[in-house]
């Protein structure tokens, strides 16, 4: 995609555009009066869980946080439904809805209506609009050296989800996957508001290690990692060293080889493990040492998840380098 927006003609200048596709960021905001900006997203994919009420559910986690990742509240929802409504039939498709709706009204948002398409293959995500602050509002870019990089969610989902598929998880590991990427990242932000971030991100399609490039290049730095440190859904090492790996995160360790330096001791497959094609992944923070012992303090006790994971340096050649 970042090919084809580099083949458009640049649109004009708009001051009240505060963030753009500039430097790849989860949402637009865009300022409207002193005290409120727009934040904006869409987010749509096919099911990765057969469960219609559940793919709702998280279909709708992962849209509403992008509007979290940039510190702002979602307001109103619009449905994108792609869907083979005379191959499949209205029920299944009211279990999808019904599935996203109870995240929105958990999120304190209300759907405004949507839009449908007949598609042979069904799809369903959001386009959500949130309110933010804009003298307020978190963005990718600005990591400092010195900060500290904070994790909320464990990483692994692109590896259990194809494991769903292939019927090579257990029950336990579905609960625990289906429960991760059904969670707003609602309580990790809000926690995350007193202080002050030096950038944030979600993790998503890209990987823990694409979103954390993205962050380090924008604020040309690099960040270090630990692998020991990176928590793991139960199951995540056991099917990659199995082959259980989704396509996308092979994409992912293709696309990120020049830019991370990685420790000889890690094998390919913990390498793949960090590139790993995330849905609704947890919030990614870049914040100075003080203040992310306090957050983590904070989330465990909400007894939320959050992990230190690294740190931030003046650039050292990559991009990201990751210790065994």
């Amino acid at each position: 995609m970042t090919q084809v927006l580099r083949q458009l003609p640049p649109q004009p200048e708009t001051k009240e555009l505060l963030v753009g596709n500039e430097h790849s960021d989860d949402a637009g905001i865009y300022q409207i009066s002193d005290e409120i900006a727009l934040v904006q997203t869409v987010d749509y994919f096919t099911p990765i869980v057969d469960e219609p009420y559940l793919f709702g559910q998280i279909a709708a986690a992962n849209a509403l946080s992008d509007v979290y990742a940039m510190g702002g509240t979602p307001k109103t929802v619009l449905n994108i439904v792609g869907f083979p409504i005379k191959k499949l039939g209205g029920e299944i498709l009211t279990e999808i809805l019904a599935g996203a709706q109870s995240k929105v009204i958990e999120a304190g948002a209300v759907t405004a209506g949507g839009h449908s398409i007949d598609d042979p293959e069904p799809k369903f995500g959001l386009s959500v609009t949130g309110v933010v602050d804009p003298k307020k509002y978190w963005t990718n870019k600005g990591c400092k050296a010195g900060d500290v990089l904070v994790l909320t969610k464990p990483i692994g989902t692109g590896i259990l989800t194809t494991g769903i598929k292939r019927l090579a998880v257990t029950d336990k590991q579905k609960e625990e996957v289906i429960a991760s990427m059904s969670m707003l990242n609602k309580q990790a932000a809000e926690t995350l508001q007193p202080f002050n971030p030096s950038a944030v991100t979600d993790v998503t399609g890209f990987g823990l290690l694409g979103h954390a490039y993205e962050m380090a290049k924008s604020s040309d730095v690099t960040l270090h990692l630990s692998y020991q440190s990176i928590p793991l859904l139960s199951g995540t090492e056991e099917l990659a060293d199995a082959g259980v790996i989704p396509g996308g995160s092979k994409a992912n360790h293709l696309w990120l080889q020049e830019a991370v330096h990685y420790d000889p001791a890690l094998s390919k497959v913990e390498q793949l493990i960090l590139c790993d094609a995330i849905t609704s992944g947890g919030l990614l923070v870049s914040l100075p040492k003080d203040q992310a012992e306090e957050y983590l303090e904070a989330m465990h006790g909400l007894s939320l998840g959050a992990w230190m994971v690294g740190e931030v340096t003046d650039f050292a050649g990559y991009s990201i380098s990751v210790k065994a």
